[in-house]
């Protein structure tokens, strides 16, 4: 929950190397937390809404365990953080710790795709990352519902963090050409933006990266080379090629369509 970004000096918190390295540190924490819920089965059930009942909420168990996480974290800060965001905005709290006075380094917007990415999670990273069980699920009781859906807690706000830090990237590139950035956003050209923002080069090496990553963590040096991994590397590279880099992009085009919104380029 800590901020990862130095924001004590605005250029150095938006120099690329220095957001690039701390993309590398949140590539490493996401695999954790991914690895974290690979030991558990894909418990379908509690993604369900209403498959295991909750007094006075509609929400499946998973989701709720996750708004009743950001309630309590929102308490103590959390999302005051520029790279922090809710996937349940409605459940924020009064909080209980005094603000924190963040240096203003983003420009003001509402650029959010938490809702998209839990839809990808459960239907595509989770089935893709997570090793084949070798039994079908069983009964409620006997399963571990509650260690998976608190594994999906820290996964998500691990995946959203990384891909929601795209707006600092975004930020970074607008001014290092911003007469390029500002025509491209007035003439609402978003393909225009996303083609400005790519660098092939760097998303191949974030994959082959990622891959050796998921090999050498997703195995135990302790056992053989037959014993199963920890999680399935193909899956891994899939989520970041086929959802984490996409939602990016996305965010960092968004981010910068509102980019002028308030300044003397509007």
């Amino acid at each position: 929950m800590d901020l990862v970004l130095d924001l004590s000096d605005a250029s150095t918190a938006l120099s690329l190397p220095h957001i690039r390295y701390q993309l590398i540190r949140l590539e490493d924490t996401v695999l954790y937390h991914i690895i974290e819920r690979a030991q558990f089965p894909l418990n379908a059930t509690i993604y369900e809404a209403g498959a295991i009942p909750i007094p006075n909420s509609h929400l499946s168990f998973s989701d709720w365990v996750l708004r009743e996480q950001e309630k309590l974290q929102s308490q103590i800060r959390r999302y005051q953080s520029p790279d922090e965001y809710p996937f349940f905005p409605d459940a924020m709290q009064p909080l209980l710790l005094p603000p924190l006075a963040y240096p203003k380094v983003l420009y003001p917007n509402d650029v959010n795709v938490n809702s998209e990415l839990k839809r990808r999670y459960v239907s595509n990273i989770l089935p893709g990352c997570c090793m084949k069980p070798a039994r079908a699920e069983r009964a409620e009781a006997q399963e571990n519902y509650g260690s998976a859906a608190t594994a999906d807690v820290s996964a998500l706000q691990a995946l959203s963090r990384r891909i929601h830090f795209g707006k600092f990237v975004a930020e970074s590139k607008f001014q290092s050409d911003p007469q390029t950035f500002i025509r491209l956003i007035k003439a609402e050209d978003r393909a225009g933006i996303d083609a400005a923002i790519t660098d092939a080069k760097v998303e191949r090496k974030v994959l082959e990266r990622l891959r050796m990553k998921a090999d050498m963590y997703g195995t135990d040096p302790g056992m053989n080379a037959e014993a199963p991994r920890k999680v399935d590397v193909d899956g891994v590279v899939a989520m970041y090629k086929d959802h984490v880099i996409p939602l990016t992009k996305v965010v960092e085009v968004e981010y910068l369509m509102q980019r002028l919104k308030g300044t003397e380029w509007e």
